[in-house]
């Protein structure tokens, strides 16, 4: 298959879009504009509005306001089996009555293709998605891996300009789920379609995606890269949600043309990215693996070990700073025989020169 000439695809722009279900108000003013051939990520917690946005990309949900538009067509008011988009289920919704074959022909004979054109275009992406001689098992008999491969398939076969993703693998093993994500991304690449995949799984979405969105209570509070939301959070939420952080109250020192100097600690540290608000309370964000722990004194801050995890090739501990009370996550990577402090221990945590950015929240 060459995915040039199967597949045409469109970006994907949400214009103040909001759904409201009687008084809850579900998704609030979302803009979002997804470029051609980009793999966007809705992320947040449960109840954030990310899958509602989704449907209201699909056509299941219709928006309380604001427009949805692929390319340059508004599909606001387009009924679902109108519109130029593919959706795989988090159930996957295969038919157990159908084999494969029959399950991803459903969309094609739903459409009255031409029975020649239909075997032509299965056996196409059977191939593409490695089923090739399961066409005549029925669901049953297949691996939770095999399912999901027929549901991508059945949504790829009617070629669509953007495919759909509720949060395709929550229902796969952990280390099943890892594959297919990279069978996931691998197609969308190689096809280079449009695609919006919805998860609540941080580690999932910054594997698989081009840009992030990360929802909450509705809106759409940050949309970058993943590494410009795990080093430059926009708020003190994606900082706690993404990854995990130390996010601590900072003291403002001076603004240089070379960045913004705080103290923290006892300590000075610059960050080269000025806080939103210079004017308001600060915070800075020490993400765990950017400090340093140690036995002996040295340049740092003094602090006691309250509880030491060993996590494979990190020693994940938290300290609690002499000074004021505050606890720290700090992660001590591939530790040495002689470099486990127990719970008690008196050690120094040595602070990061510069930090990528600051918040205006206090913390």
């Amino acid at each position: 298959m060459e995915p040039a000439e199967q597949f045409s695809t469109a970006s994907i722009t949400l214009e103040q879009l909001s759904k409201d279900f009687g008084g809850l108000l579900a998704v609030r003013d979302v803009n979002l504009h997804v470029e051609a051939g980009t793999l966007v990520c809705l992320l947040g917690p449960s109840g954030c509005g990310k899958t509602t946005t989704l449907r209201m990309i699909a056509g299941f949900e219709t928006p309380s306001q604001g427009r949805v538009r692929i390319g340059e067509e508004d599909i606001t008011e387009v009924p679902p089996y109108a519109r130029p988009t593919a959706l795989v289920f988090q159930s996957y919704a295969l038919f157990p009555h159908m084999n494969v074959f029959e399950n991803i022909a459903y969309g094609l004979k739903a459409r009255r293709t031409p029975k020649a054109e239909t075997e032509r275009r299965v056996g196409e992406v059977i191939g593409l998605m490695e089923l090739t001689g399961n066409e005549k098992k029925s669901p049953p008999q297949l691996s939770g891996g095999q399912q999901q491969r027929v549901a991508l398939a059945r949504a790829l076969v009617i070629r669509p300009k953007v495919l759909l993703f509720d949060e395709p693998l929550s229902n796969l093993d952990a280390q099943l789920r890892v594959r297919m994500r990279s069978e996931i991304r691998d197609v969308q690449r190689r096809l280079g379609i449009t695609s919006v995949y919805v998860t609540h799984d941080q580690e999932e979405a910054f594997s698989i995606a081009d840009v992030v969105a990360i929802m909450n209570q509705g809106r759409l509070v940050q949309l970058g890269t993943p590494r410009e939301l795990y080093r430059q959070p926009a708020d003190r939420f994606v900082a706690e949600f993404v990854g995990l952080s130390n996010v601590v109250p900072v003291e403002l020192v001076e603004t240089r043309q070379d960045g913004t100097v705080v103290k923290v600690f006892g300590q000075t540290v610059r960050s080269r990215r000025p806080p939103r608000d210079p004017a308001g309370s600060l915070a800075m964000v020490l993400r765990p693996e950017a400090l340093q722990i140690a036995r002996a004194e040295q340049v740092g801050v003094p602090a006691r070990v309250r509880t030491l995890s060993y996590i494979g090739p990190i020693a994940r501990y938290r300290v609690v700073v002499e000074a004021d009370g505050t606890e720290l996550i700090v992660d001590h990577s591939n530790p040495g025989p002689d470099e486990f402090y127990p719970e008690g221990t008196p050690v120094w945590v040595k602070l990061p020169a510069e930090v990528p950015s600051l918040l205006s929240q206090p913390g």
